[in-house]
């Protein structure tokens, strides 16, 4: 699905009515001002995951995500320091040869007001940041800094595949009704590199006024680079039960069309489980995917990637490096695997 607006549940006050139509079929999404911020969306994210080193034998995975959300707040306060929006951030490294996953986040109040110092987020390009964290786009590649003495991850992600809109165009259902829905892009097949090593990247950069069904409880959501060029996206929001709400995804083959799946062209059937130390949350870390795509498998490569952000998001959710492989069992991609709700339910 999409996924990071249930990542906010239970922060923040209740934000004030959303903008009329900010969220619509039809509308056409434009560039490079959609790469921006919409600060009249009630939640947004720009999402990046990818891997570093040989897909044969990748050494790393990152995730840099930035969040805004509008509180509702302060609407009429001339202040630069009325909190109308706030930016929250997370960064993960998994280090495969030390089997280790770290983590860091930030959360800093927002006006609204592009040029502000502290943390701010671009209304007419890609260009987000919090501190010395950053995520922006130049015209050409996306640039991520986290300049953290826990964390420091420096990325450079170039395109080699034209923009991915999700859903129709770009208009994409989470729920049962057609308000529960987002505008949704994609950039999959992301050349990237870094100091650690090159490999591939998936952005996701996503806005909306409201997502989560009231029976949801949380999300399962995969996103992966074929080693063919291919780019794979699929998820399933659950109920308490464990049973299926809602479900989709896409699949875009190289120099092809995007195929958007229905909710009941997917299934994810959960397999084998891993228990948190950390949290206690027990999350189904192995996936058998059906898609009109084809059948799939899905296995992490580090069970420990569990993220910890009740110091900004308030949440606990695992998203970690793994591992789609065909029927036959051969590895052919890499991506990211996210669970969320399992900790404790979501709400929005």
């Amino acid at each position: 699905m999409k996924r990071r607006h249930l990542l906010l549940a239970g922060l923040l006050p209740t934000a004030g009515p959303a903008v009329a139509d900010s969220i619509r079929r039809g509308q056409v999404l434009q560039f490079p001002r959609d790469h921006g911020a919409h600060p009249e969306a009630r939640t947004e994210w720009w999402y990046v995951t990818g891997w570093l080193g040989p897909f044969e034998a990748p050494t790393h995975g990152f995730q840099v995500t930035f969040f805004r959300s509008r509180t509702g707040l302060a609407a009429d306060s001339t202040s630069r320091f009325a909190p109308r929006q706030l930016l929250f951030a997370h960064a993960a490294l998994t280090d495969l040869r030390a089997h280790s996953h770290r983590h860091a986040d930030r959360i800093e109040r927002w006006s609204g007001d592009p040029q502000a110092v502290l943390a701010r987020a671009s209304l007419t390009d890609g260009d987000v940041h919090i501190g010395r964290w950053r995520l922006h786009h130049d015209g050409s590649a996306w640039h991520a800094s986290i300049d953290d003495s826990k964390l420091p991850l420096q990325l450079t992600m170039r395109r080699t595949q034209p923009l991915l809109l999700q859903g129709d165009q770009g208009f994409s259902r989470k729920g049962p009704e057609e308000r529960q829905a987002s505008h949704y892009l994609s950039e999959p097949q992301l050349a990237t590199t870094s100091p650690l090593g090159t490999g591939r990247a998936w952005l996701d950069h996503e806005w909306s006024d409201e997502v989560l069904h009231p029976q949801a409880t949380g999300w399962d959501w995969i996103g992966f680079n074929l080693l063919d060029g291919s780019a794979l996206t699929a998820f399933r929001l659950r109920r308490a039960d464990g049973s299926r709400l809602w479900a989709g995804g896409s699949w875009r083959a190289p120099g092809g069309v995007v195929q958007a799946f229905a909710p009941d062209q997917v299934q994810m059937t959960p397999g084998r489980t891993w228990t948190s130390g950390s949290s206690g949350a027990v999350y189904p870390l192995e996936w058998a995917v059906a898609t009109p795509a084809g059948r799939f498998n899905v296995r992490p490569l580090l069970d420990a990637q569990e993220l910890d952000g009740r110091s900004s998001t308030g949440t606990v959710y695992w998203e970690g490096l793994s591992e789609l492989l065909d029927t036959q069992g051969r590895r052919i991609g890499l991506g990211y695997l996210e669970l969320t709700g399992y900790a404790s339910r979501l709400r929005l």
